[in-house]
C-alpha cells in the first residue's frame, strides 16, 4: 500500500492519468492486452476527461484494450446515475476503444441475473483462472469507508468465491452490483483516487490503520500493487 498526498484533485487526476498509461504500456507490452475495471462516481471524471484529451488520447492502445466496470446502480445505460453513462460521456465516446471490448454491468435487468451474466464475462476473459487478474482496478473511497459498492454491514462483504454479486445496501435502500474481494484482490494494480474532505475522518482508518470495519481498507492484493493517490483535504491529519 503506498499513499500519496497531493494539492488539489486536480493533481490526483494528473497523477492517476499517468498510472494507468503506465498500467497500459506494461500490460499490452508483457501479454498483448490491457484488461481495466473503471470507477463510477464524481472524483474519476476529471481521470477520464484526461485520458480523452488530445495529450494524452494516443499514449494508449485502445485497439488493445478491455474495459470493464467494478460497480453499477441498477439503472439503465442513460440514467443520470449510471457509472456506465459517466464513463461513456468523459472518456468512451472519445477514445477508439472497440465497442465489443467496452463491458457494462446490465443495471436495468433483474440484479442476480445481470451479476451471474457479468461474471460469466470475467470468466469467459479469464477462461480456467480462480480469480480475474485485472491489469488495473479503479477504485474509490465514499465518507462511509466503501468502496466499489461494497458497503460497510453488507453481504457480499463475506463472499468468498463468486467475483460478481448483487449487493443489498439497506442503508440506501437499493442494490447495487459489484465485484467482490476475490475480484479486487487478484488485480496486478490497484489505484484509489480520494478527494474531497468528507473522506478525512476516515482515511487514516482505512489507509494507515487498515481498520476492517471499513469496506475499502481490506483491498489488499497480494500479488499486487496498490497505490492510493489523495488530495490534502481527504487525508486530513
Amino acid at each position: 500500500m503506498h499513499v500519496v498526498v497531493l494539492s488539489d484533485p486536480d493533481a490526483v487526476a494528473g497523477a492517476a492519468a499517468e498510472r494507468f498509461i503506465t498500467a497500459a504500456e506494461t500490460a499490452v507490452g508483457e501479454r498483448g492486452r490491457f484488461v481495466a475495471a473503471l470507477a463510477g462516481g464524481s472524483t474519476p471524471r476529471r481521470l477520464y476527461g484526461l485520458l480523452a484529451s488530445p495529450g494524452l488520447r494516443d499514449a494508449i492502445a485502445w485497439d488493445r484494450t478491455t474495459i470493464l466496470f467494478g460497480d453499477e446502480r441498477c439503472v439503465g445505460p442513460d440514467d443520470p446515475d449510471s457509472n456506465y453513462r459517466m464513463a461513456r460521456e468523459t472518456l468512451l465516446d472519445h477514445v477508439p476503444v472497440p465497442g465489443d471490448q467496452v463491458h457494462r454491468m446490465v443495471g436495468e435487468d433483474d440484479p442476480e441475473r445481470a451479476a451471474r451474466s457479468y461474471e460469466a464475462i470475467l470468466r469467459e476473459l479469464y477462461p480456467g483462472e480462480s480469480a480475474p487478474r485485472f491489469d488495473l482496478v479503479l477504485l474509490g473511497m465514499g465518507g462511509d469507508g466503501h468502496t466499489a459498492s461494497l458497503f460497510p454491514g453488507t453481504t457480499a462483504l463475506d463472499e468468498t468465491s463468486r467475483w460478481v454479486v448483487a449487493n443489498r445496501v439497506q442503508a440506501l435502500d437499493t442494490t447495487r452490483l459489484t465485484l467482490t474481494y476475490p475480484a479486487l484482490n487478484a488485480a496486478r494494480r490497484v489505484l484509489f483516487t480520494v478527494t474531497g474532505g468528507d473522506k478525512a475522518d476516515v482515511f487514516a482508518k482505512v489507509f494507515v490503520r487498515r481498520d476492517p470495519r471499513y469496506p475499502a481498507s481490506r483491498i489488499a492484493p497480494p500479488d499486487g500493487i496498490c497505490v492510493v493517490l489523495a488530495d490534502t483535504e481527504a487525508a486530513g491529519r
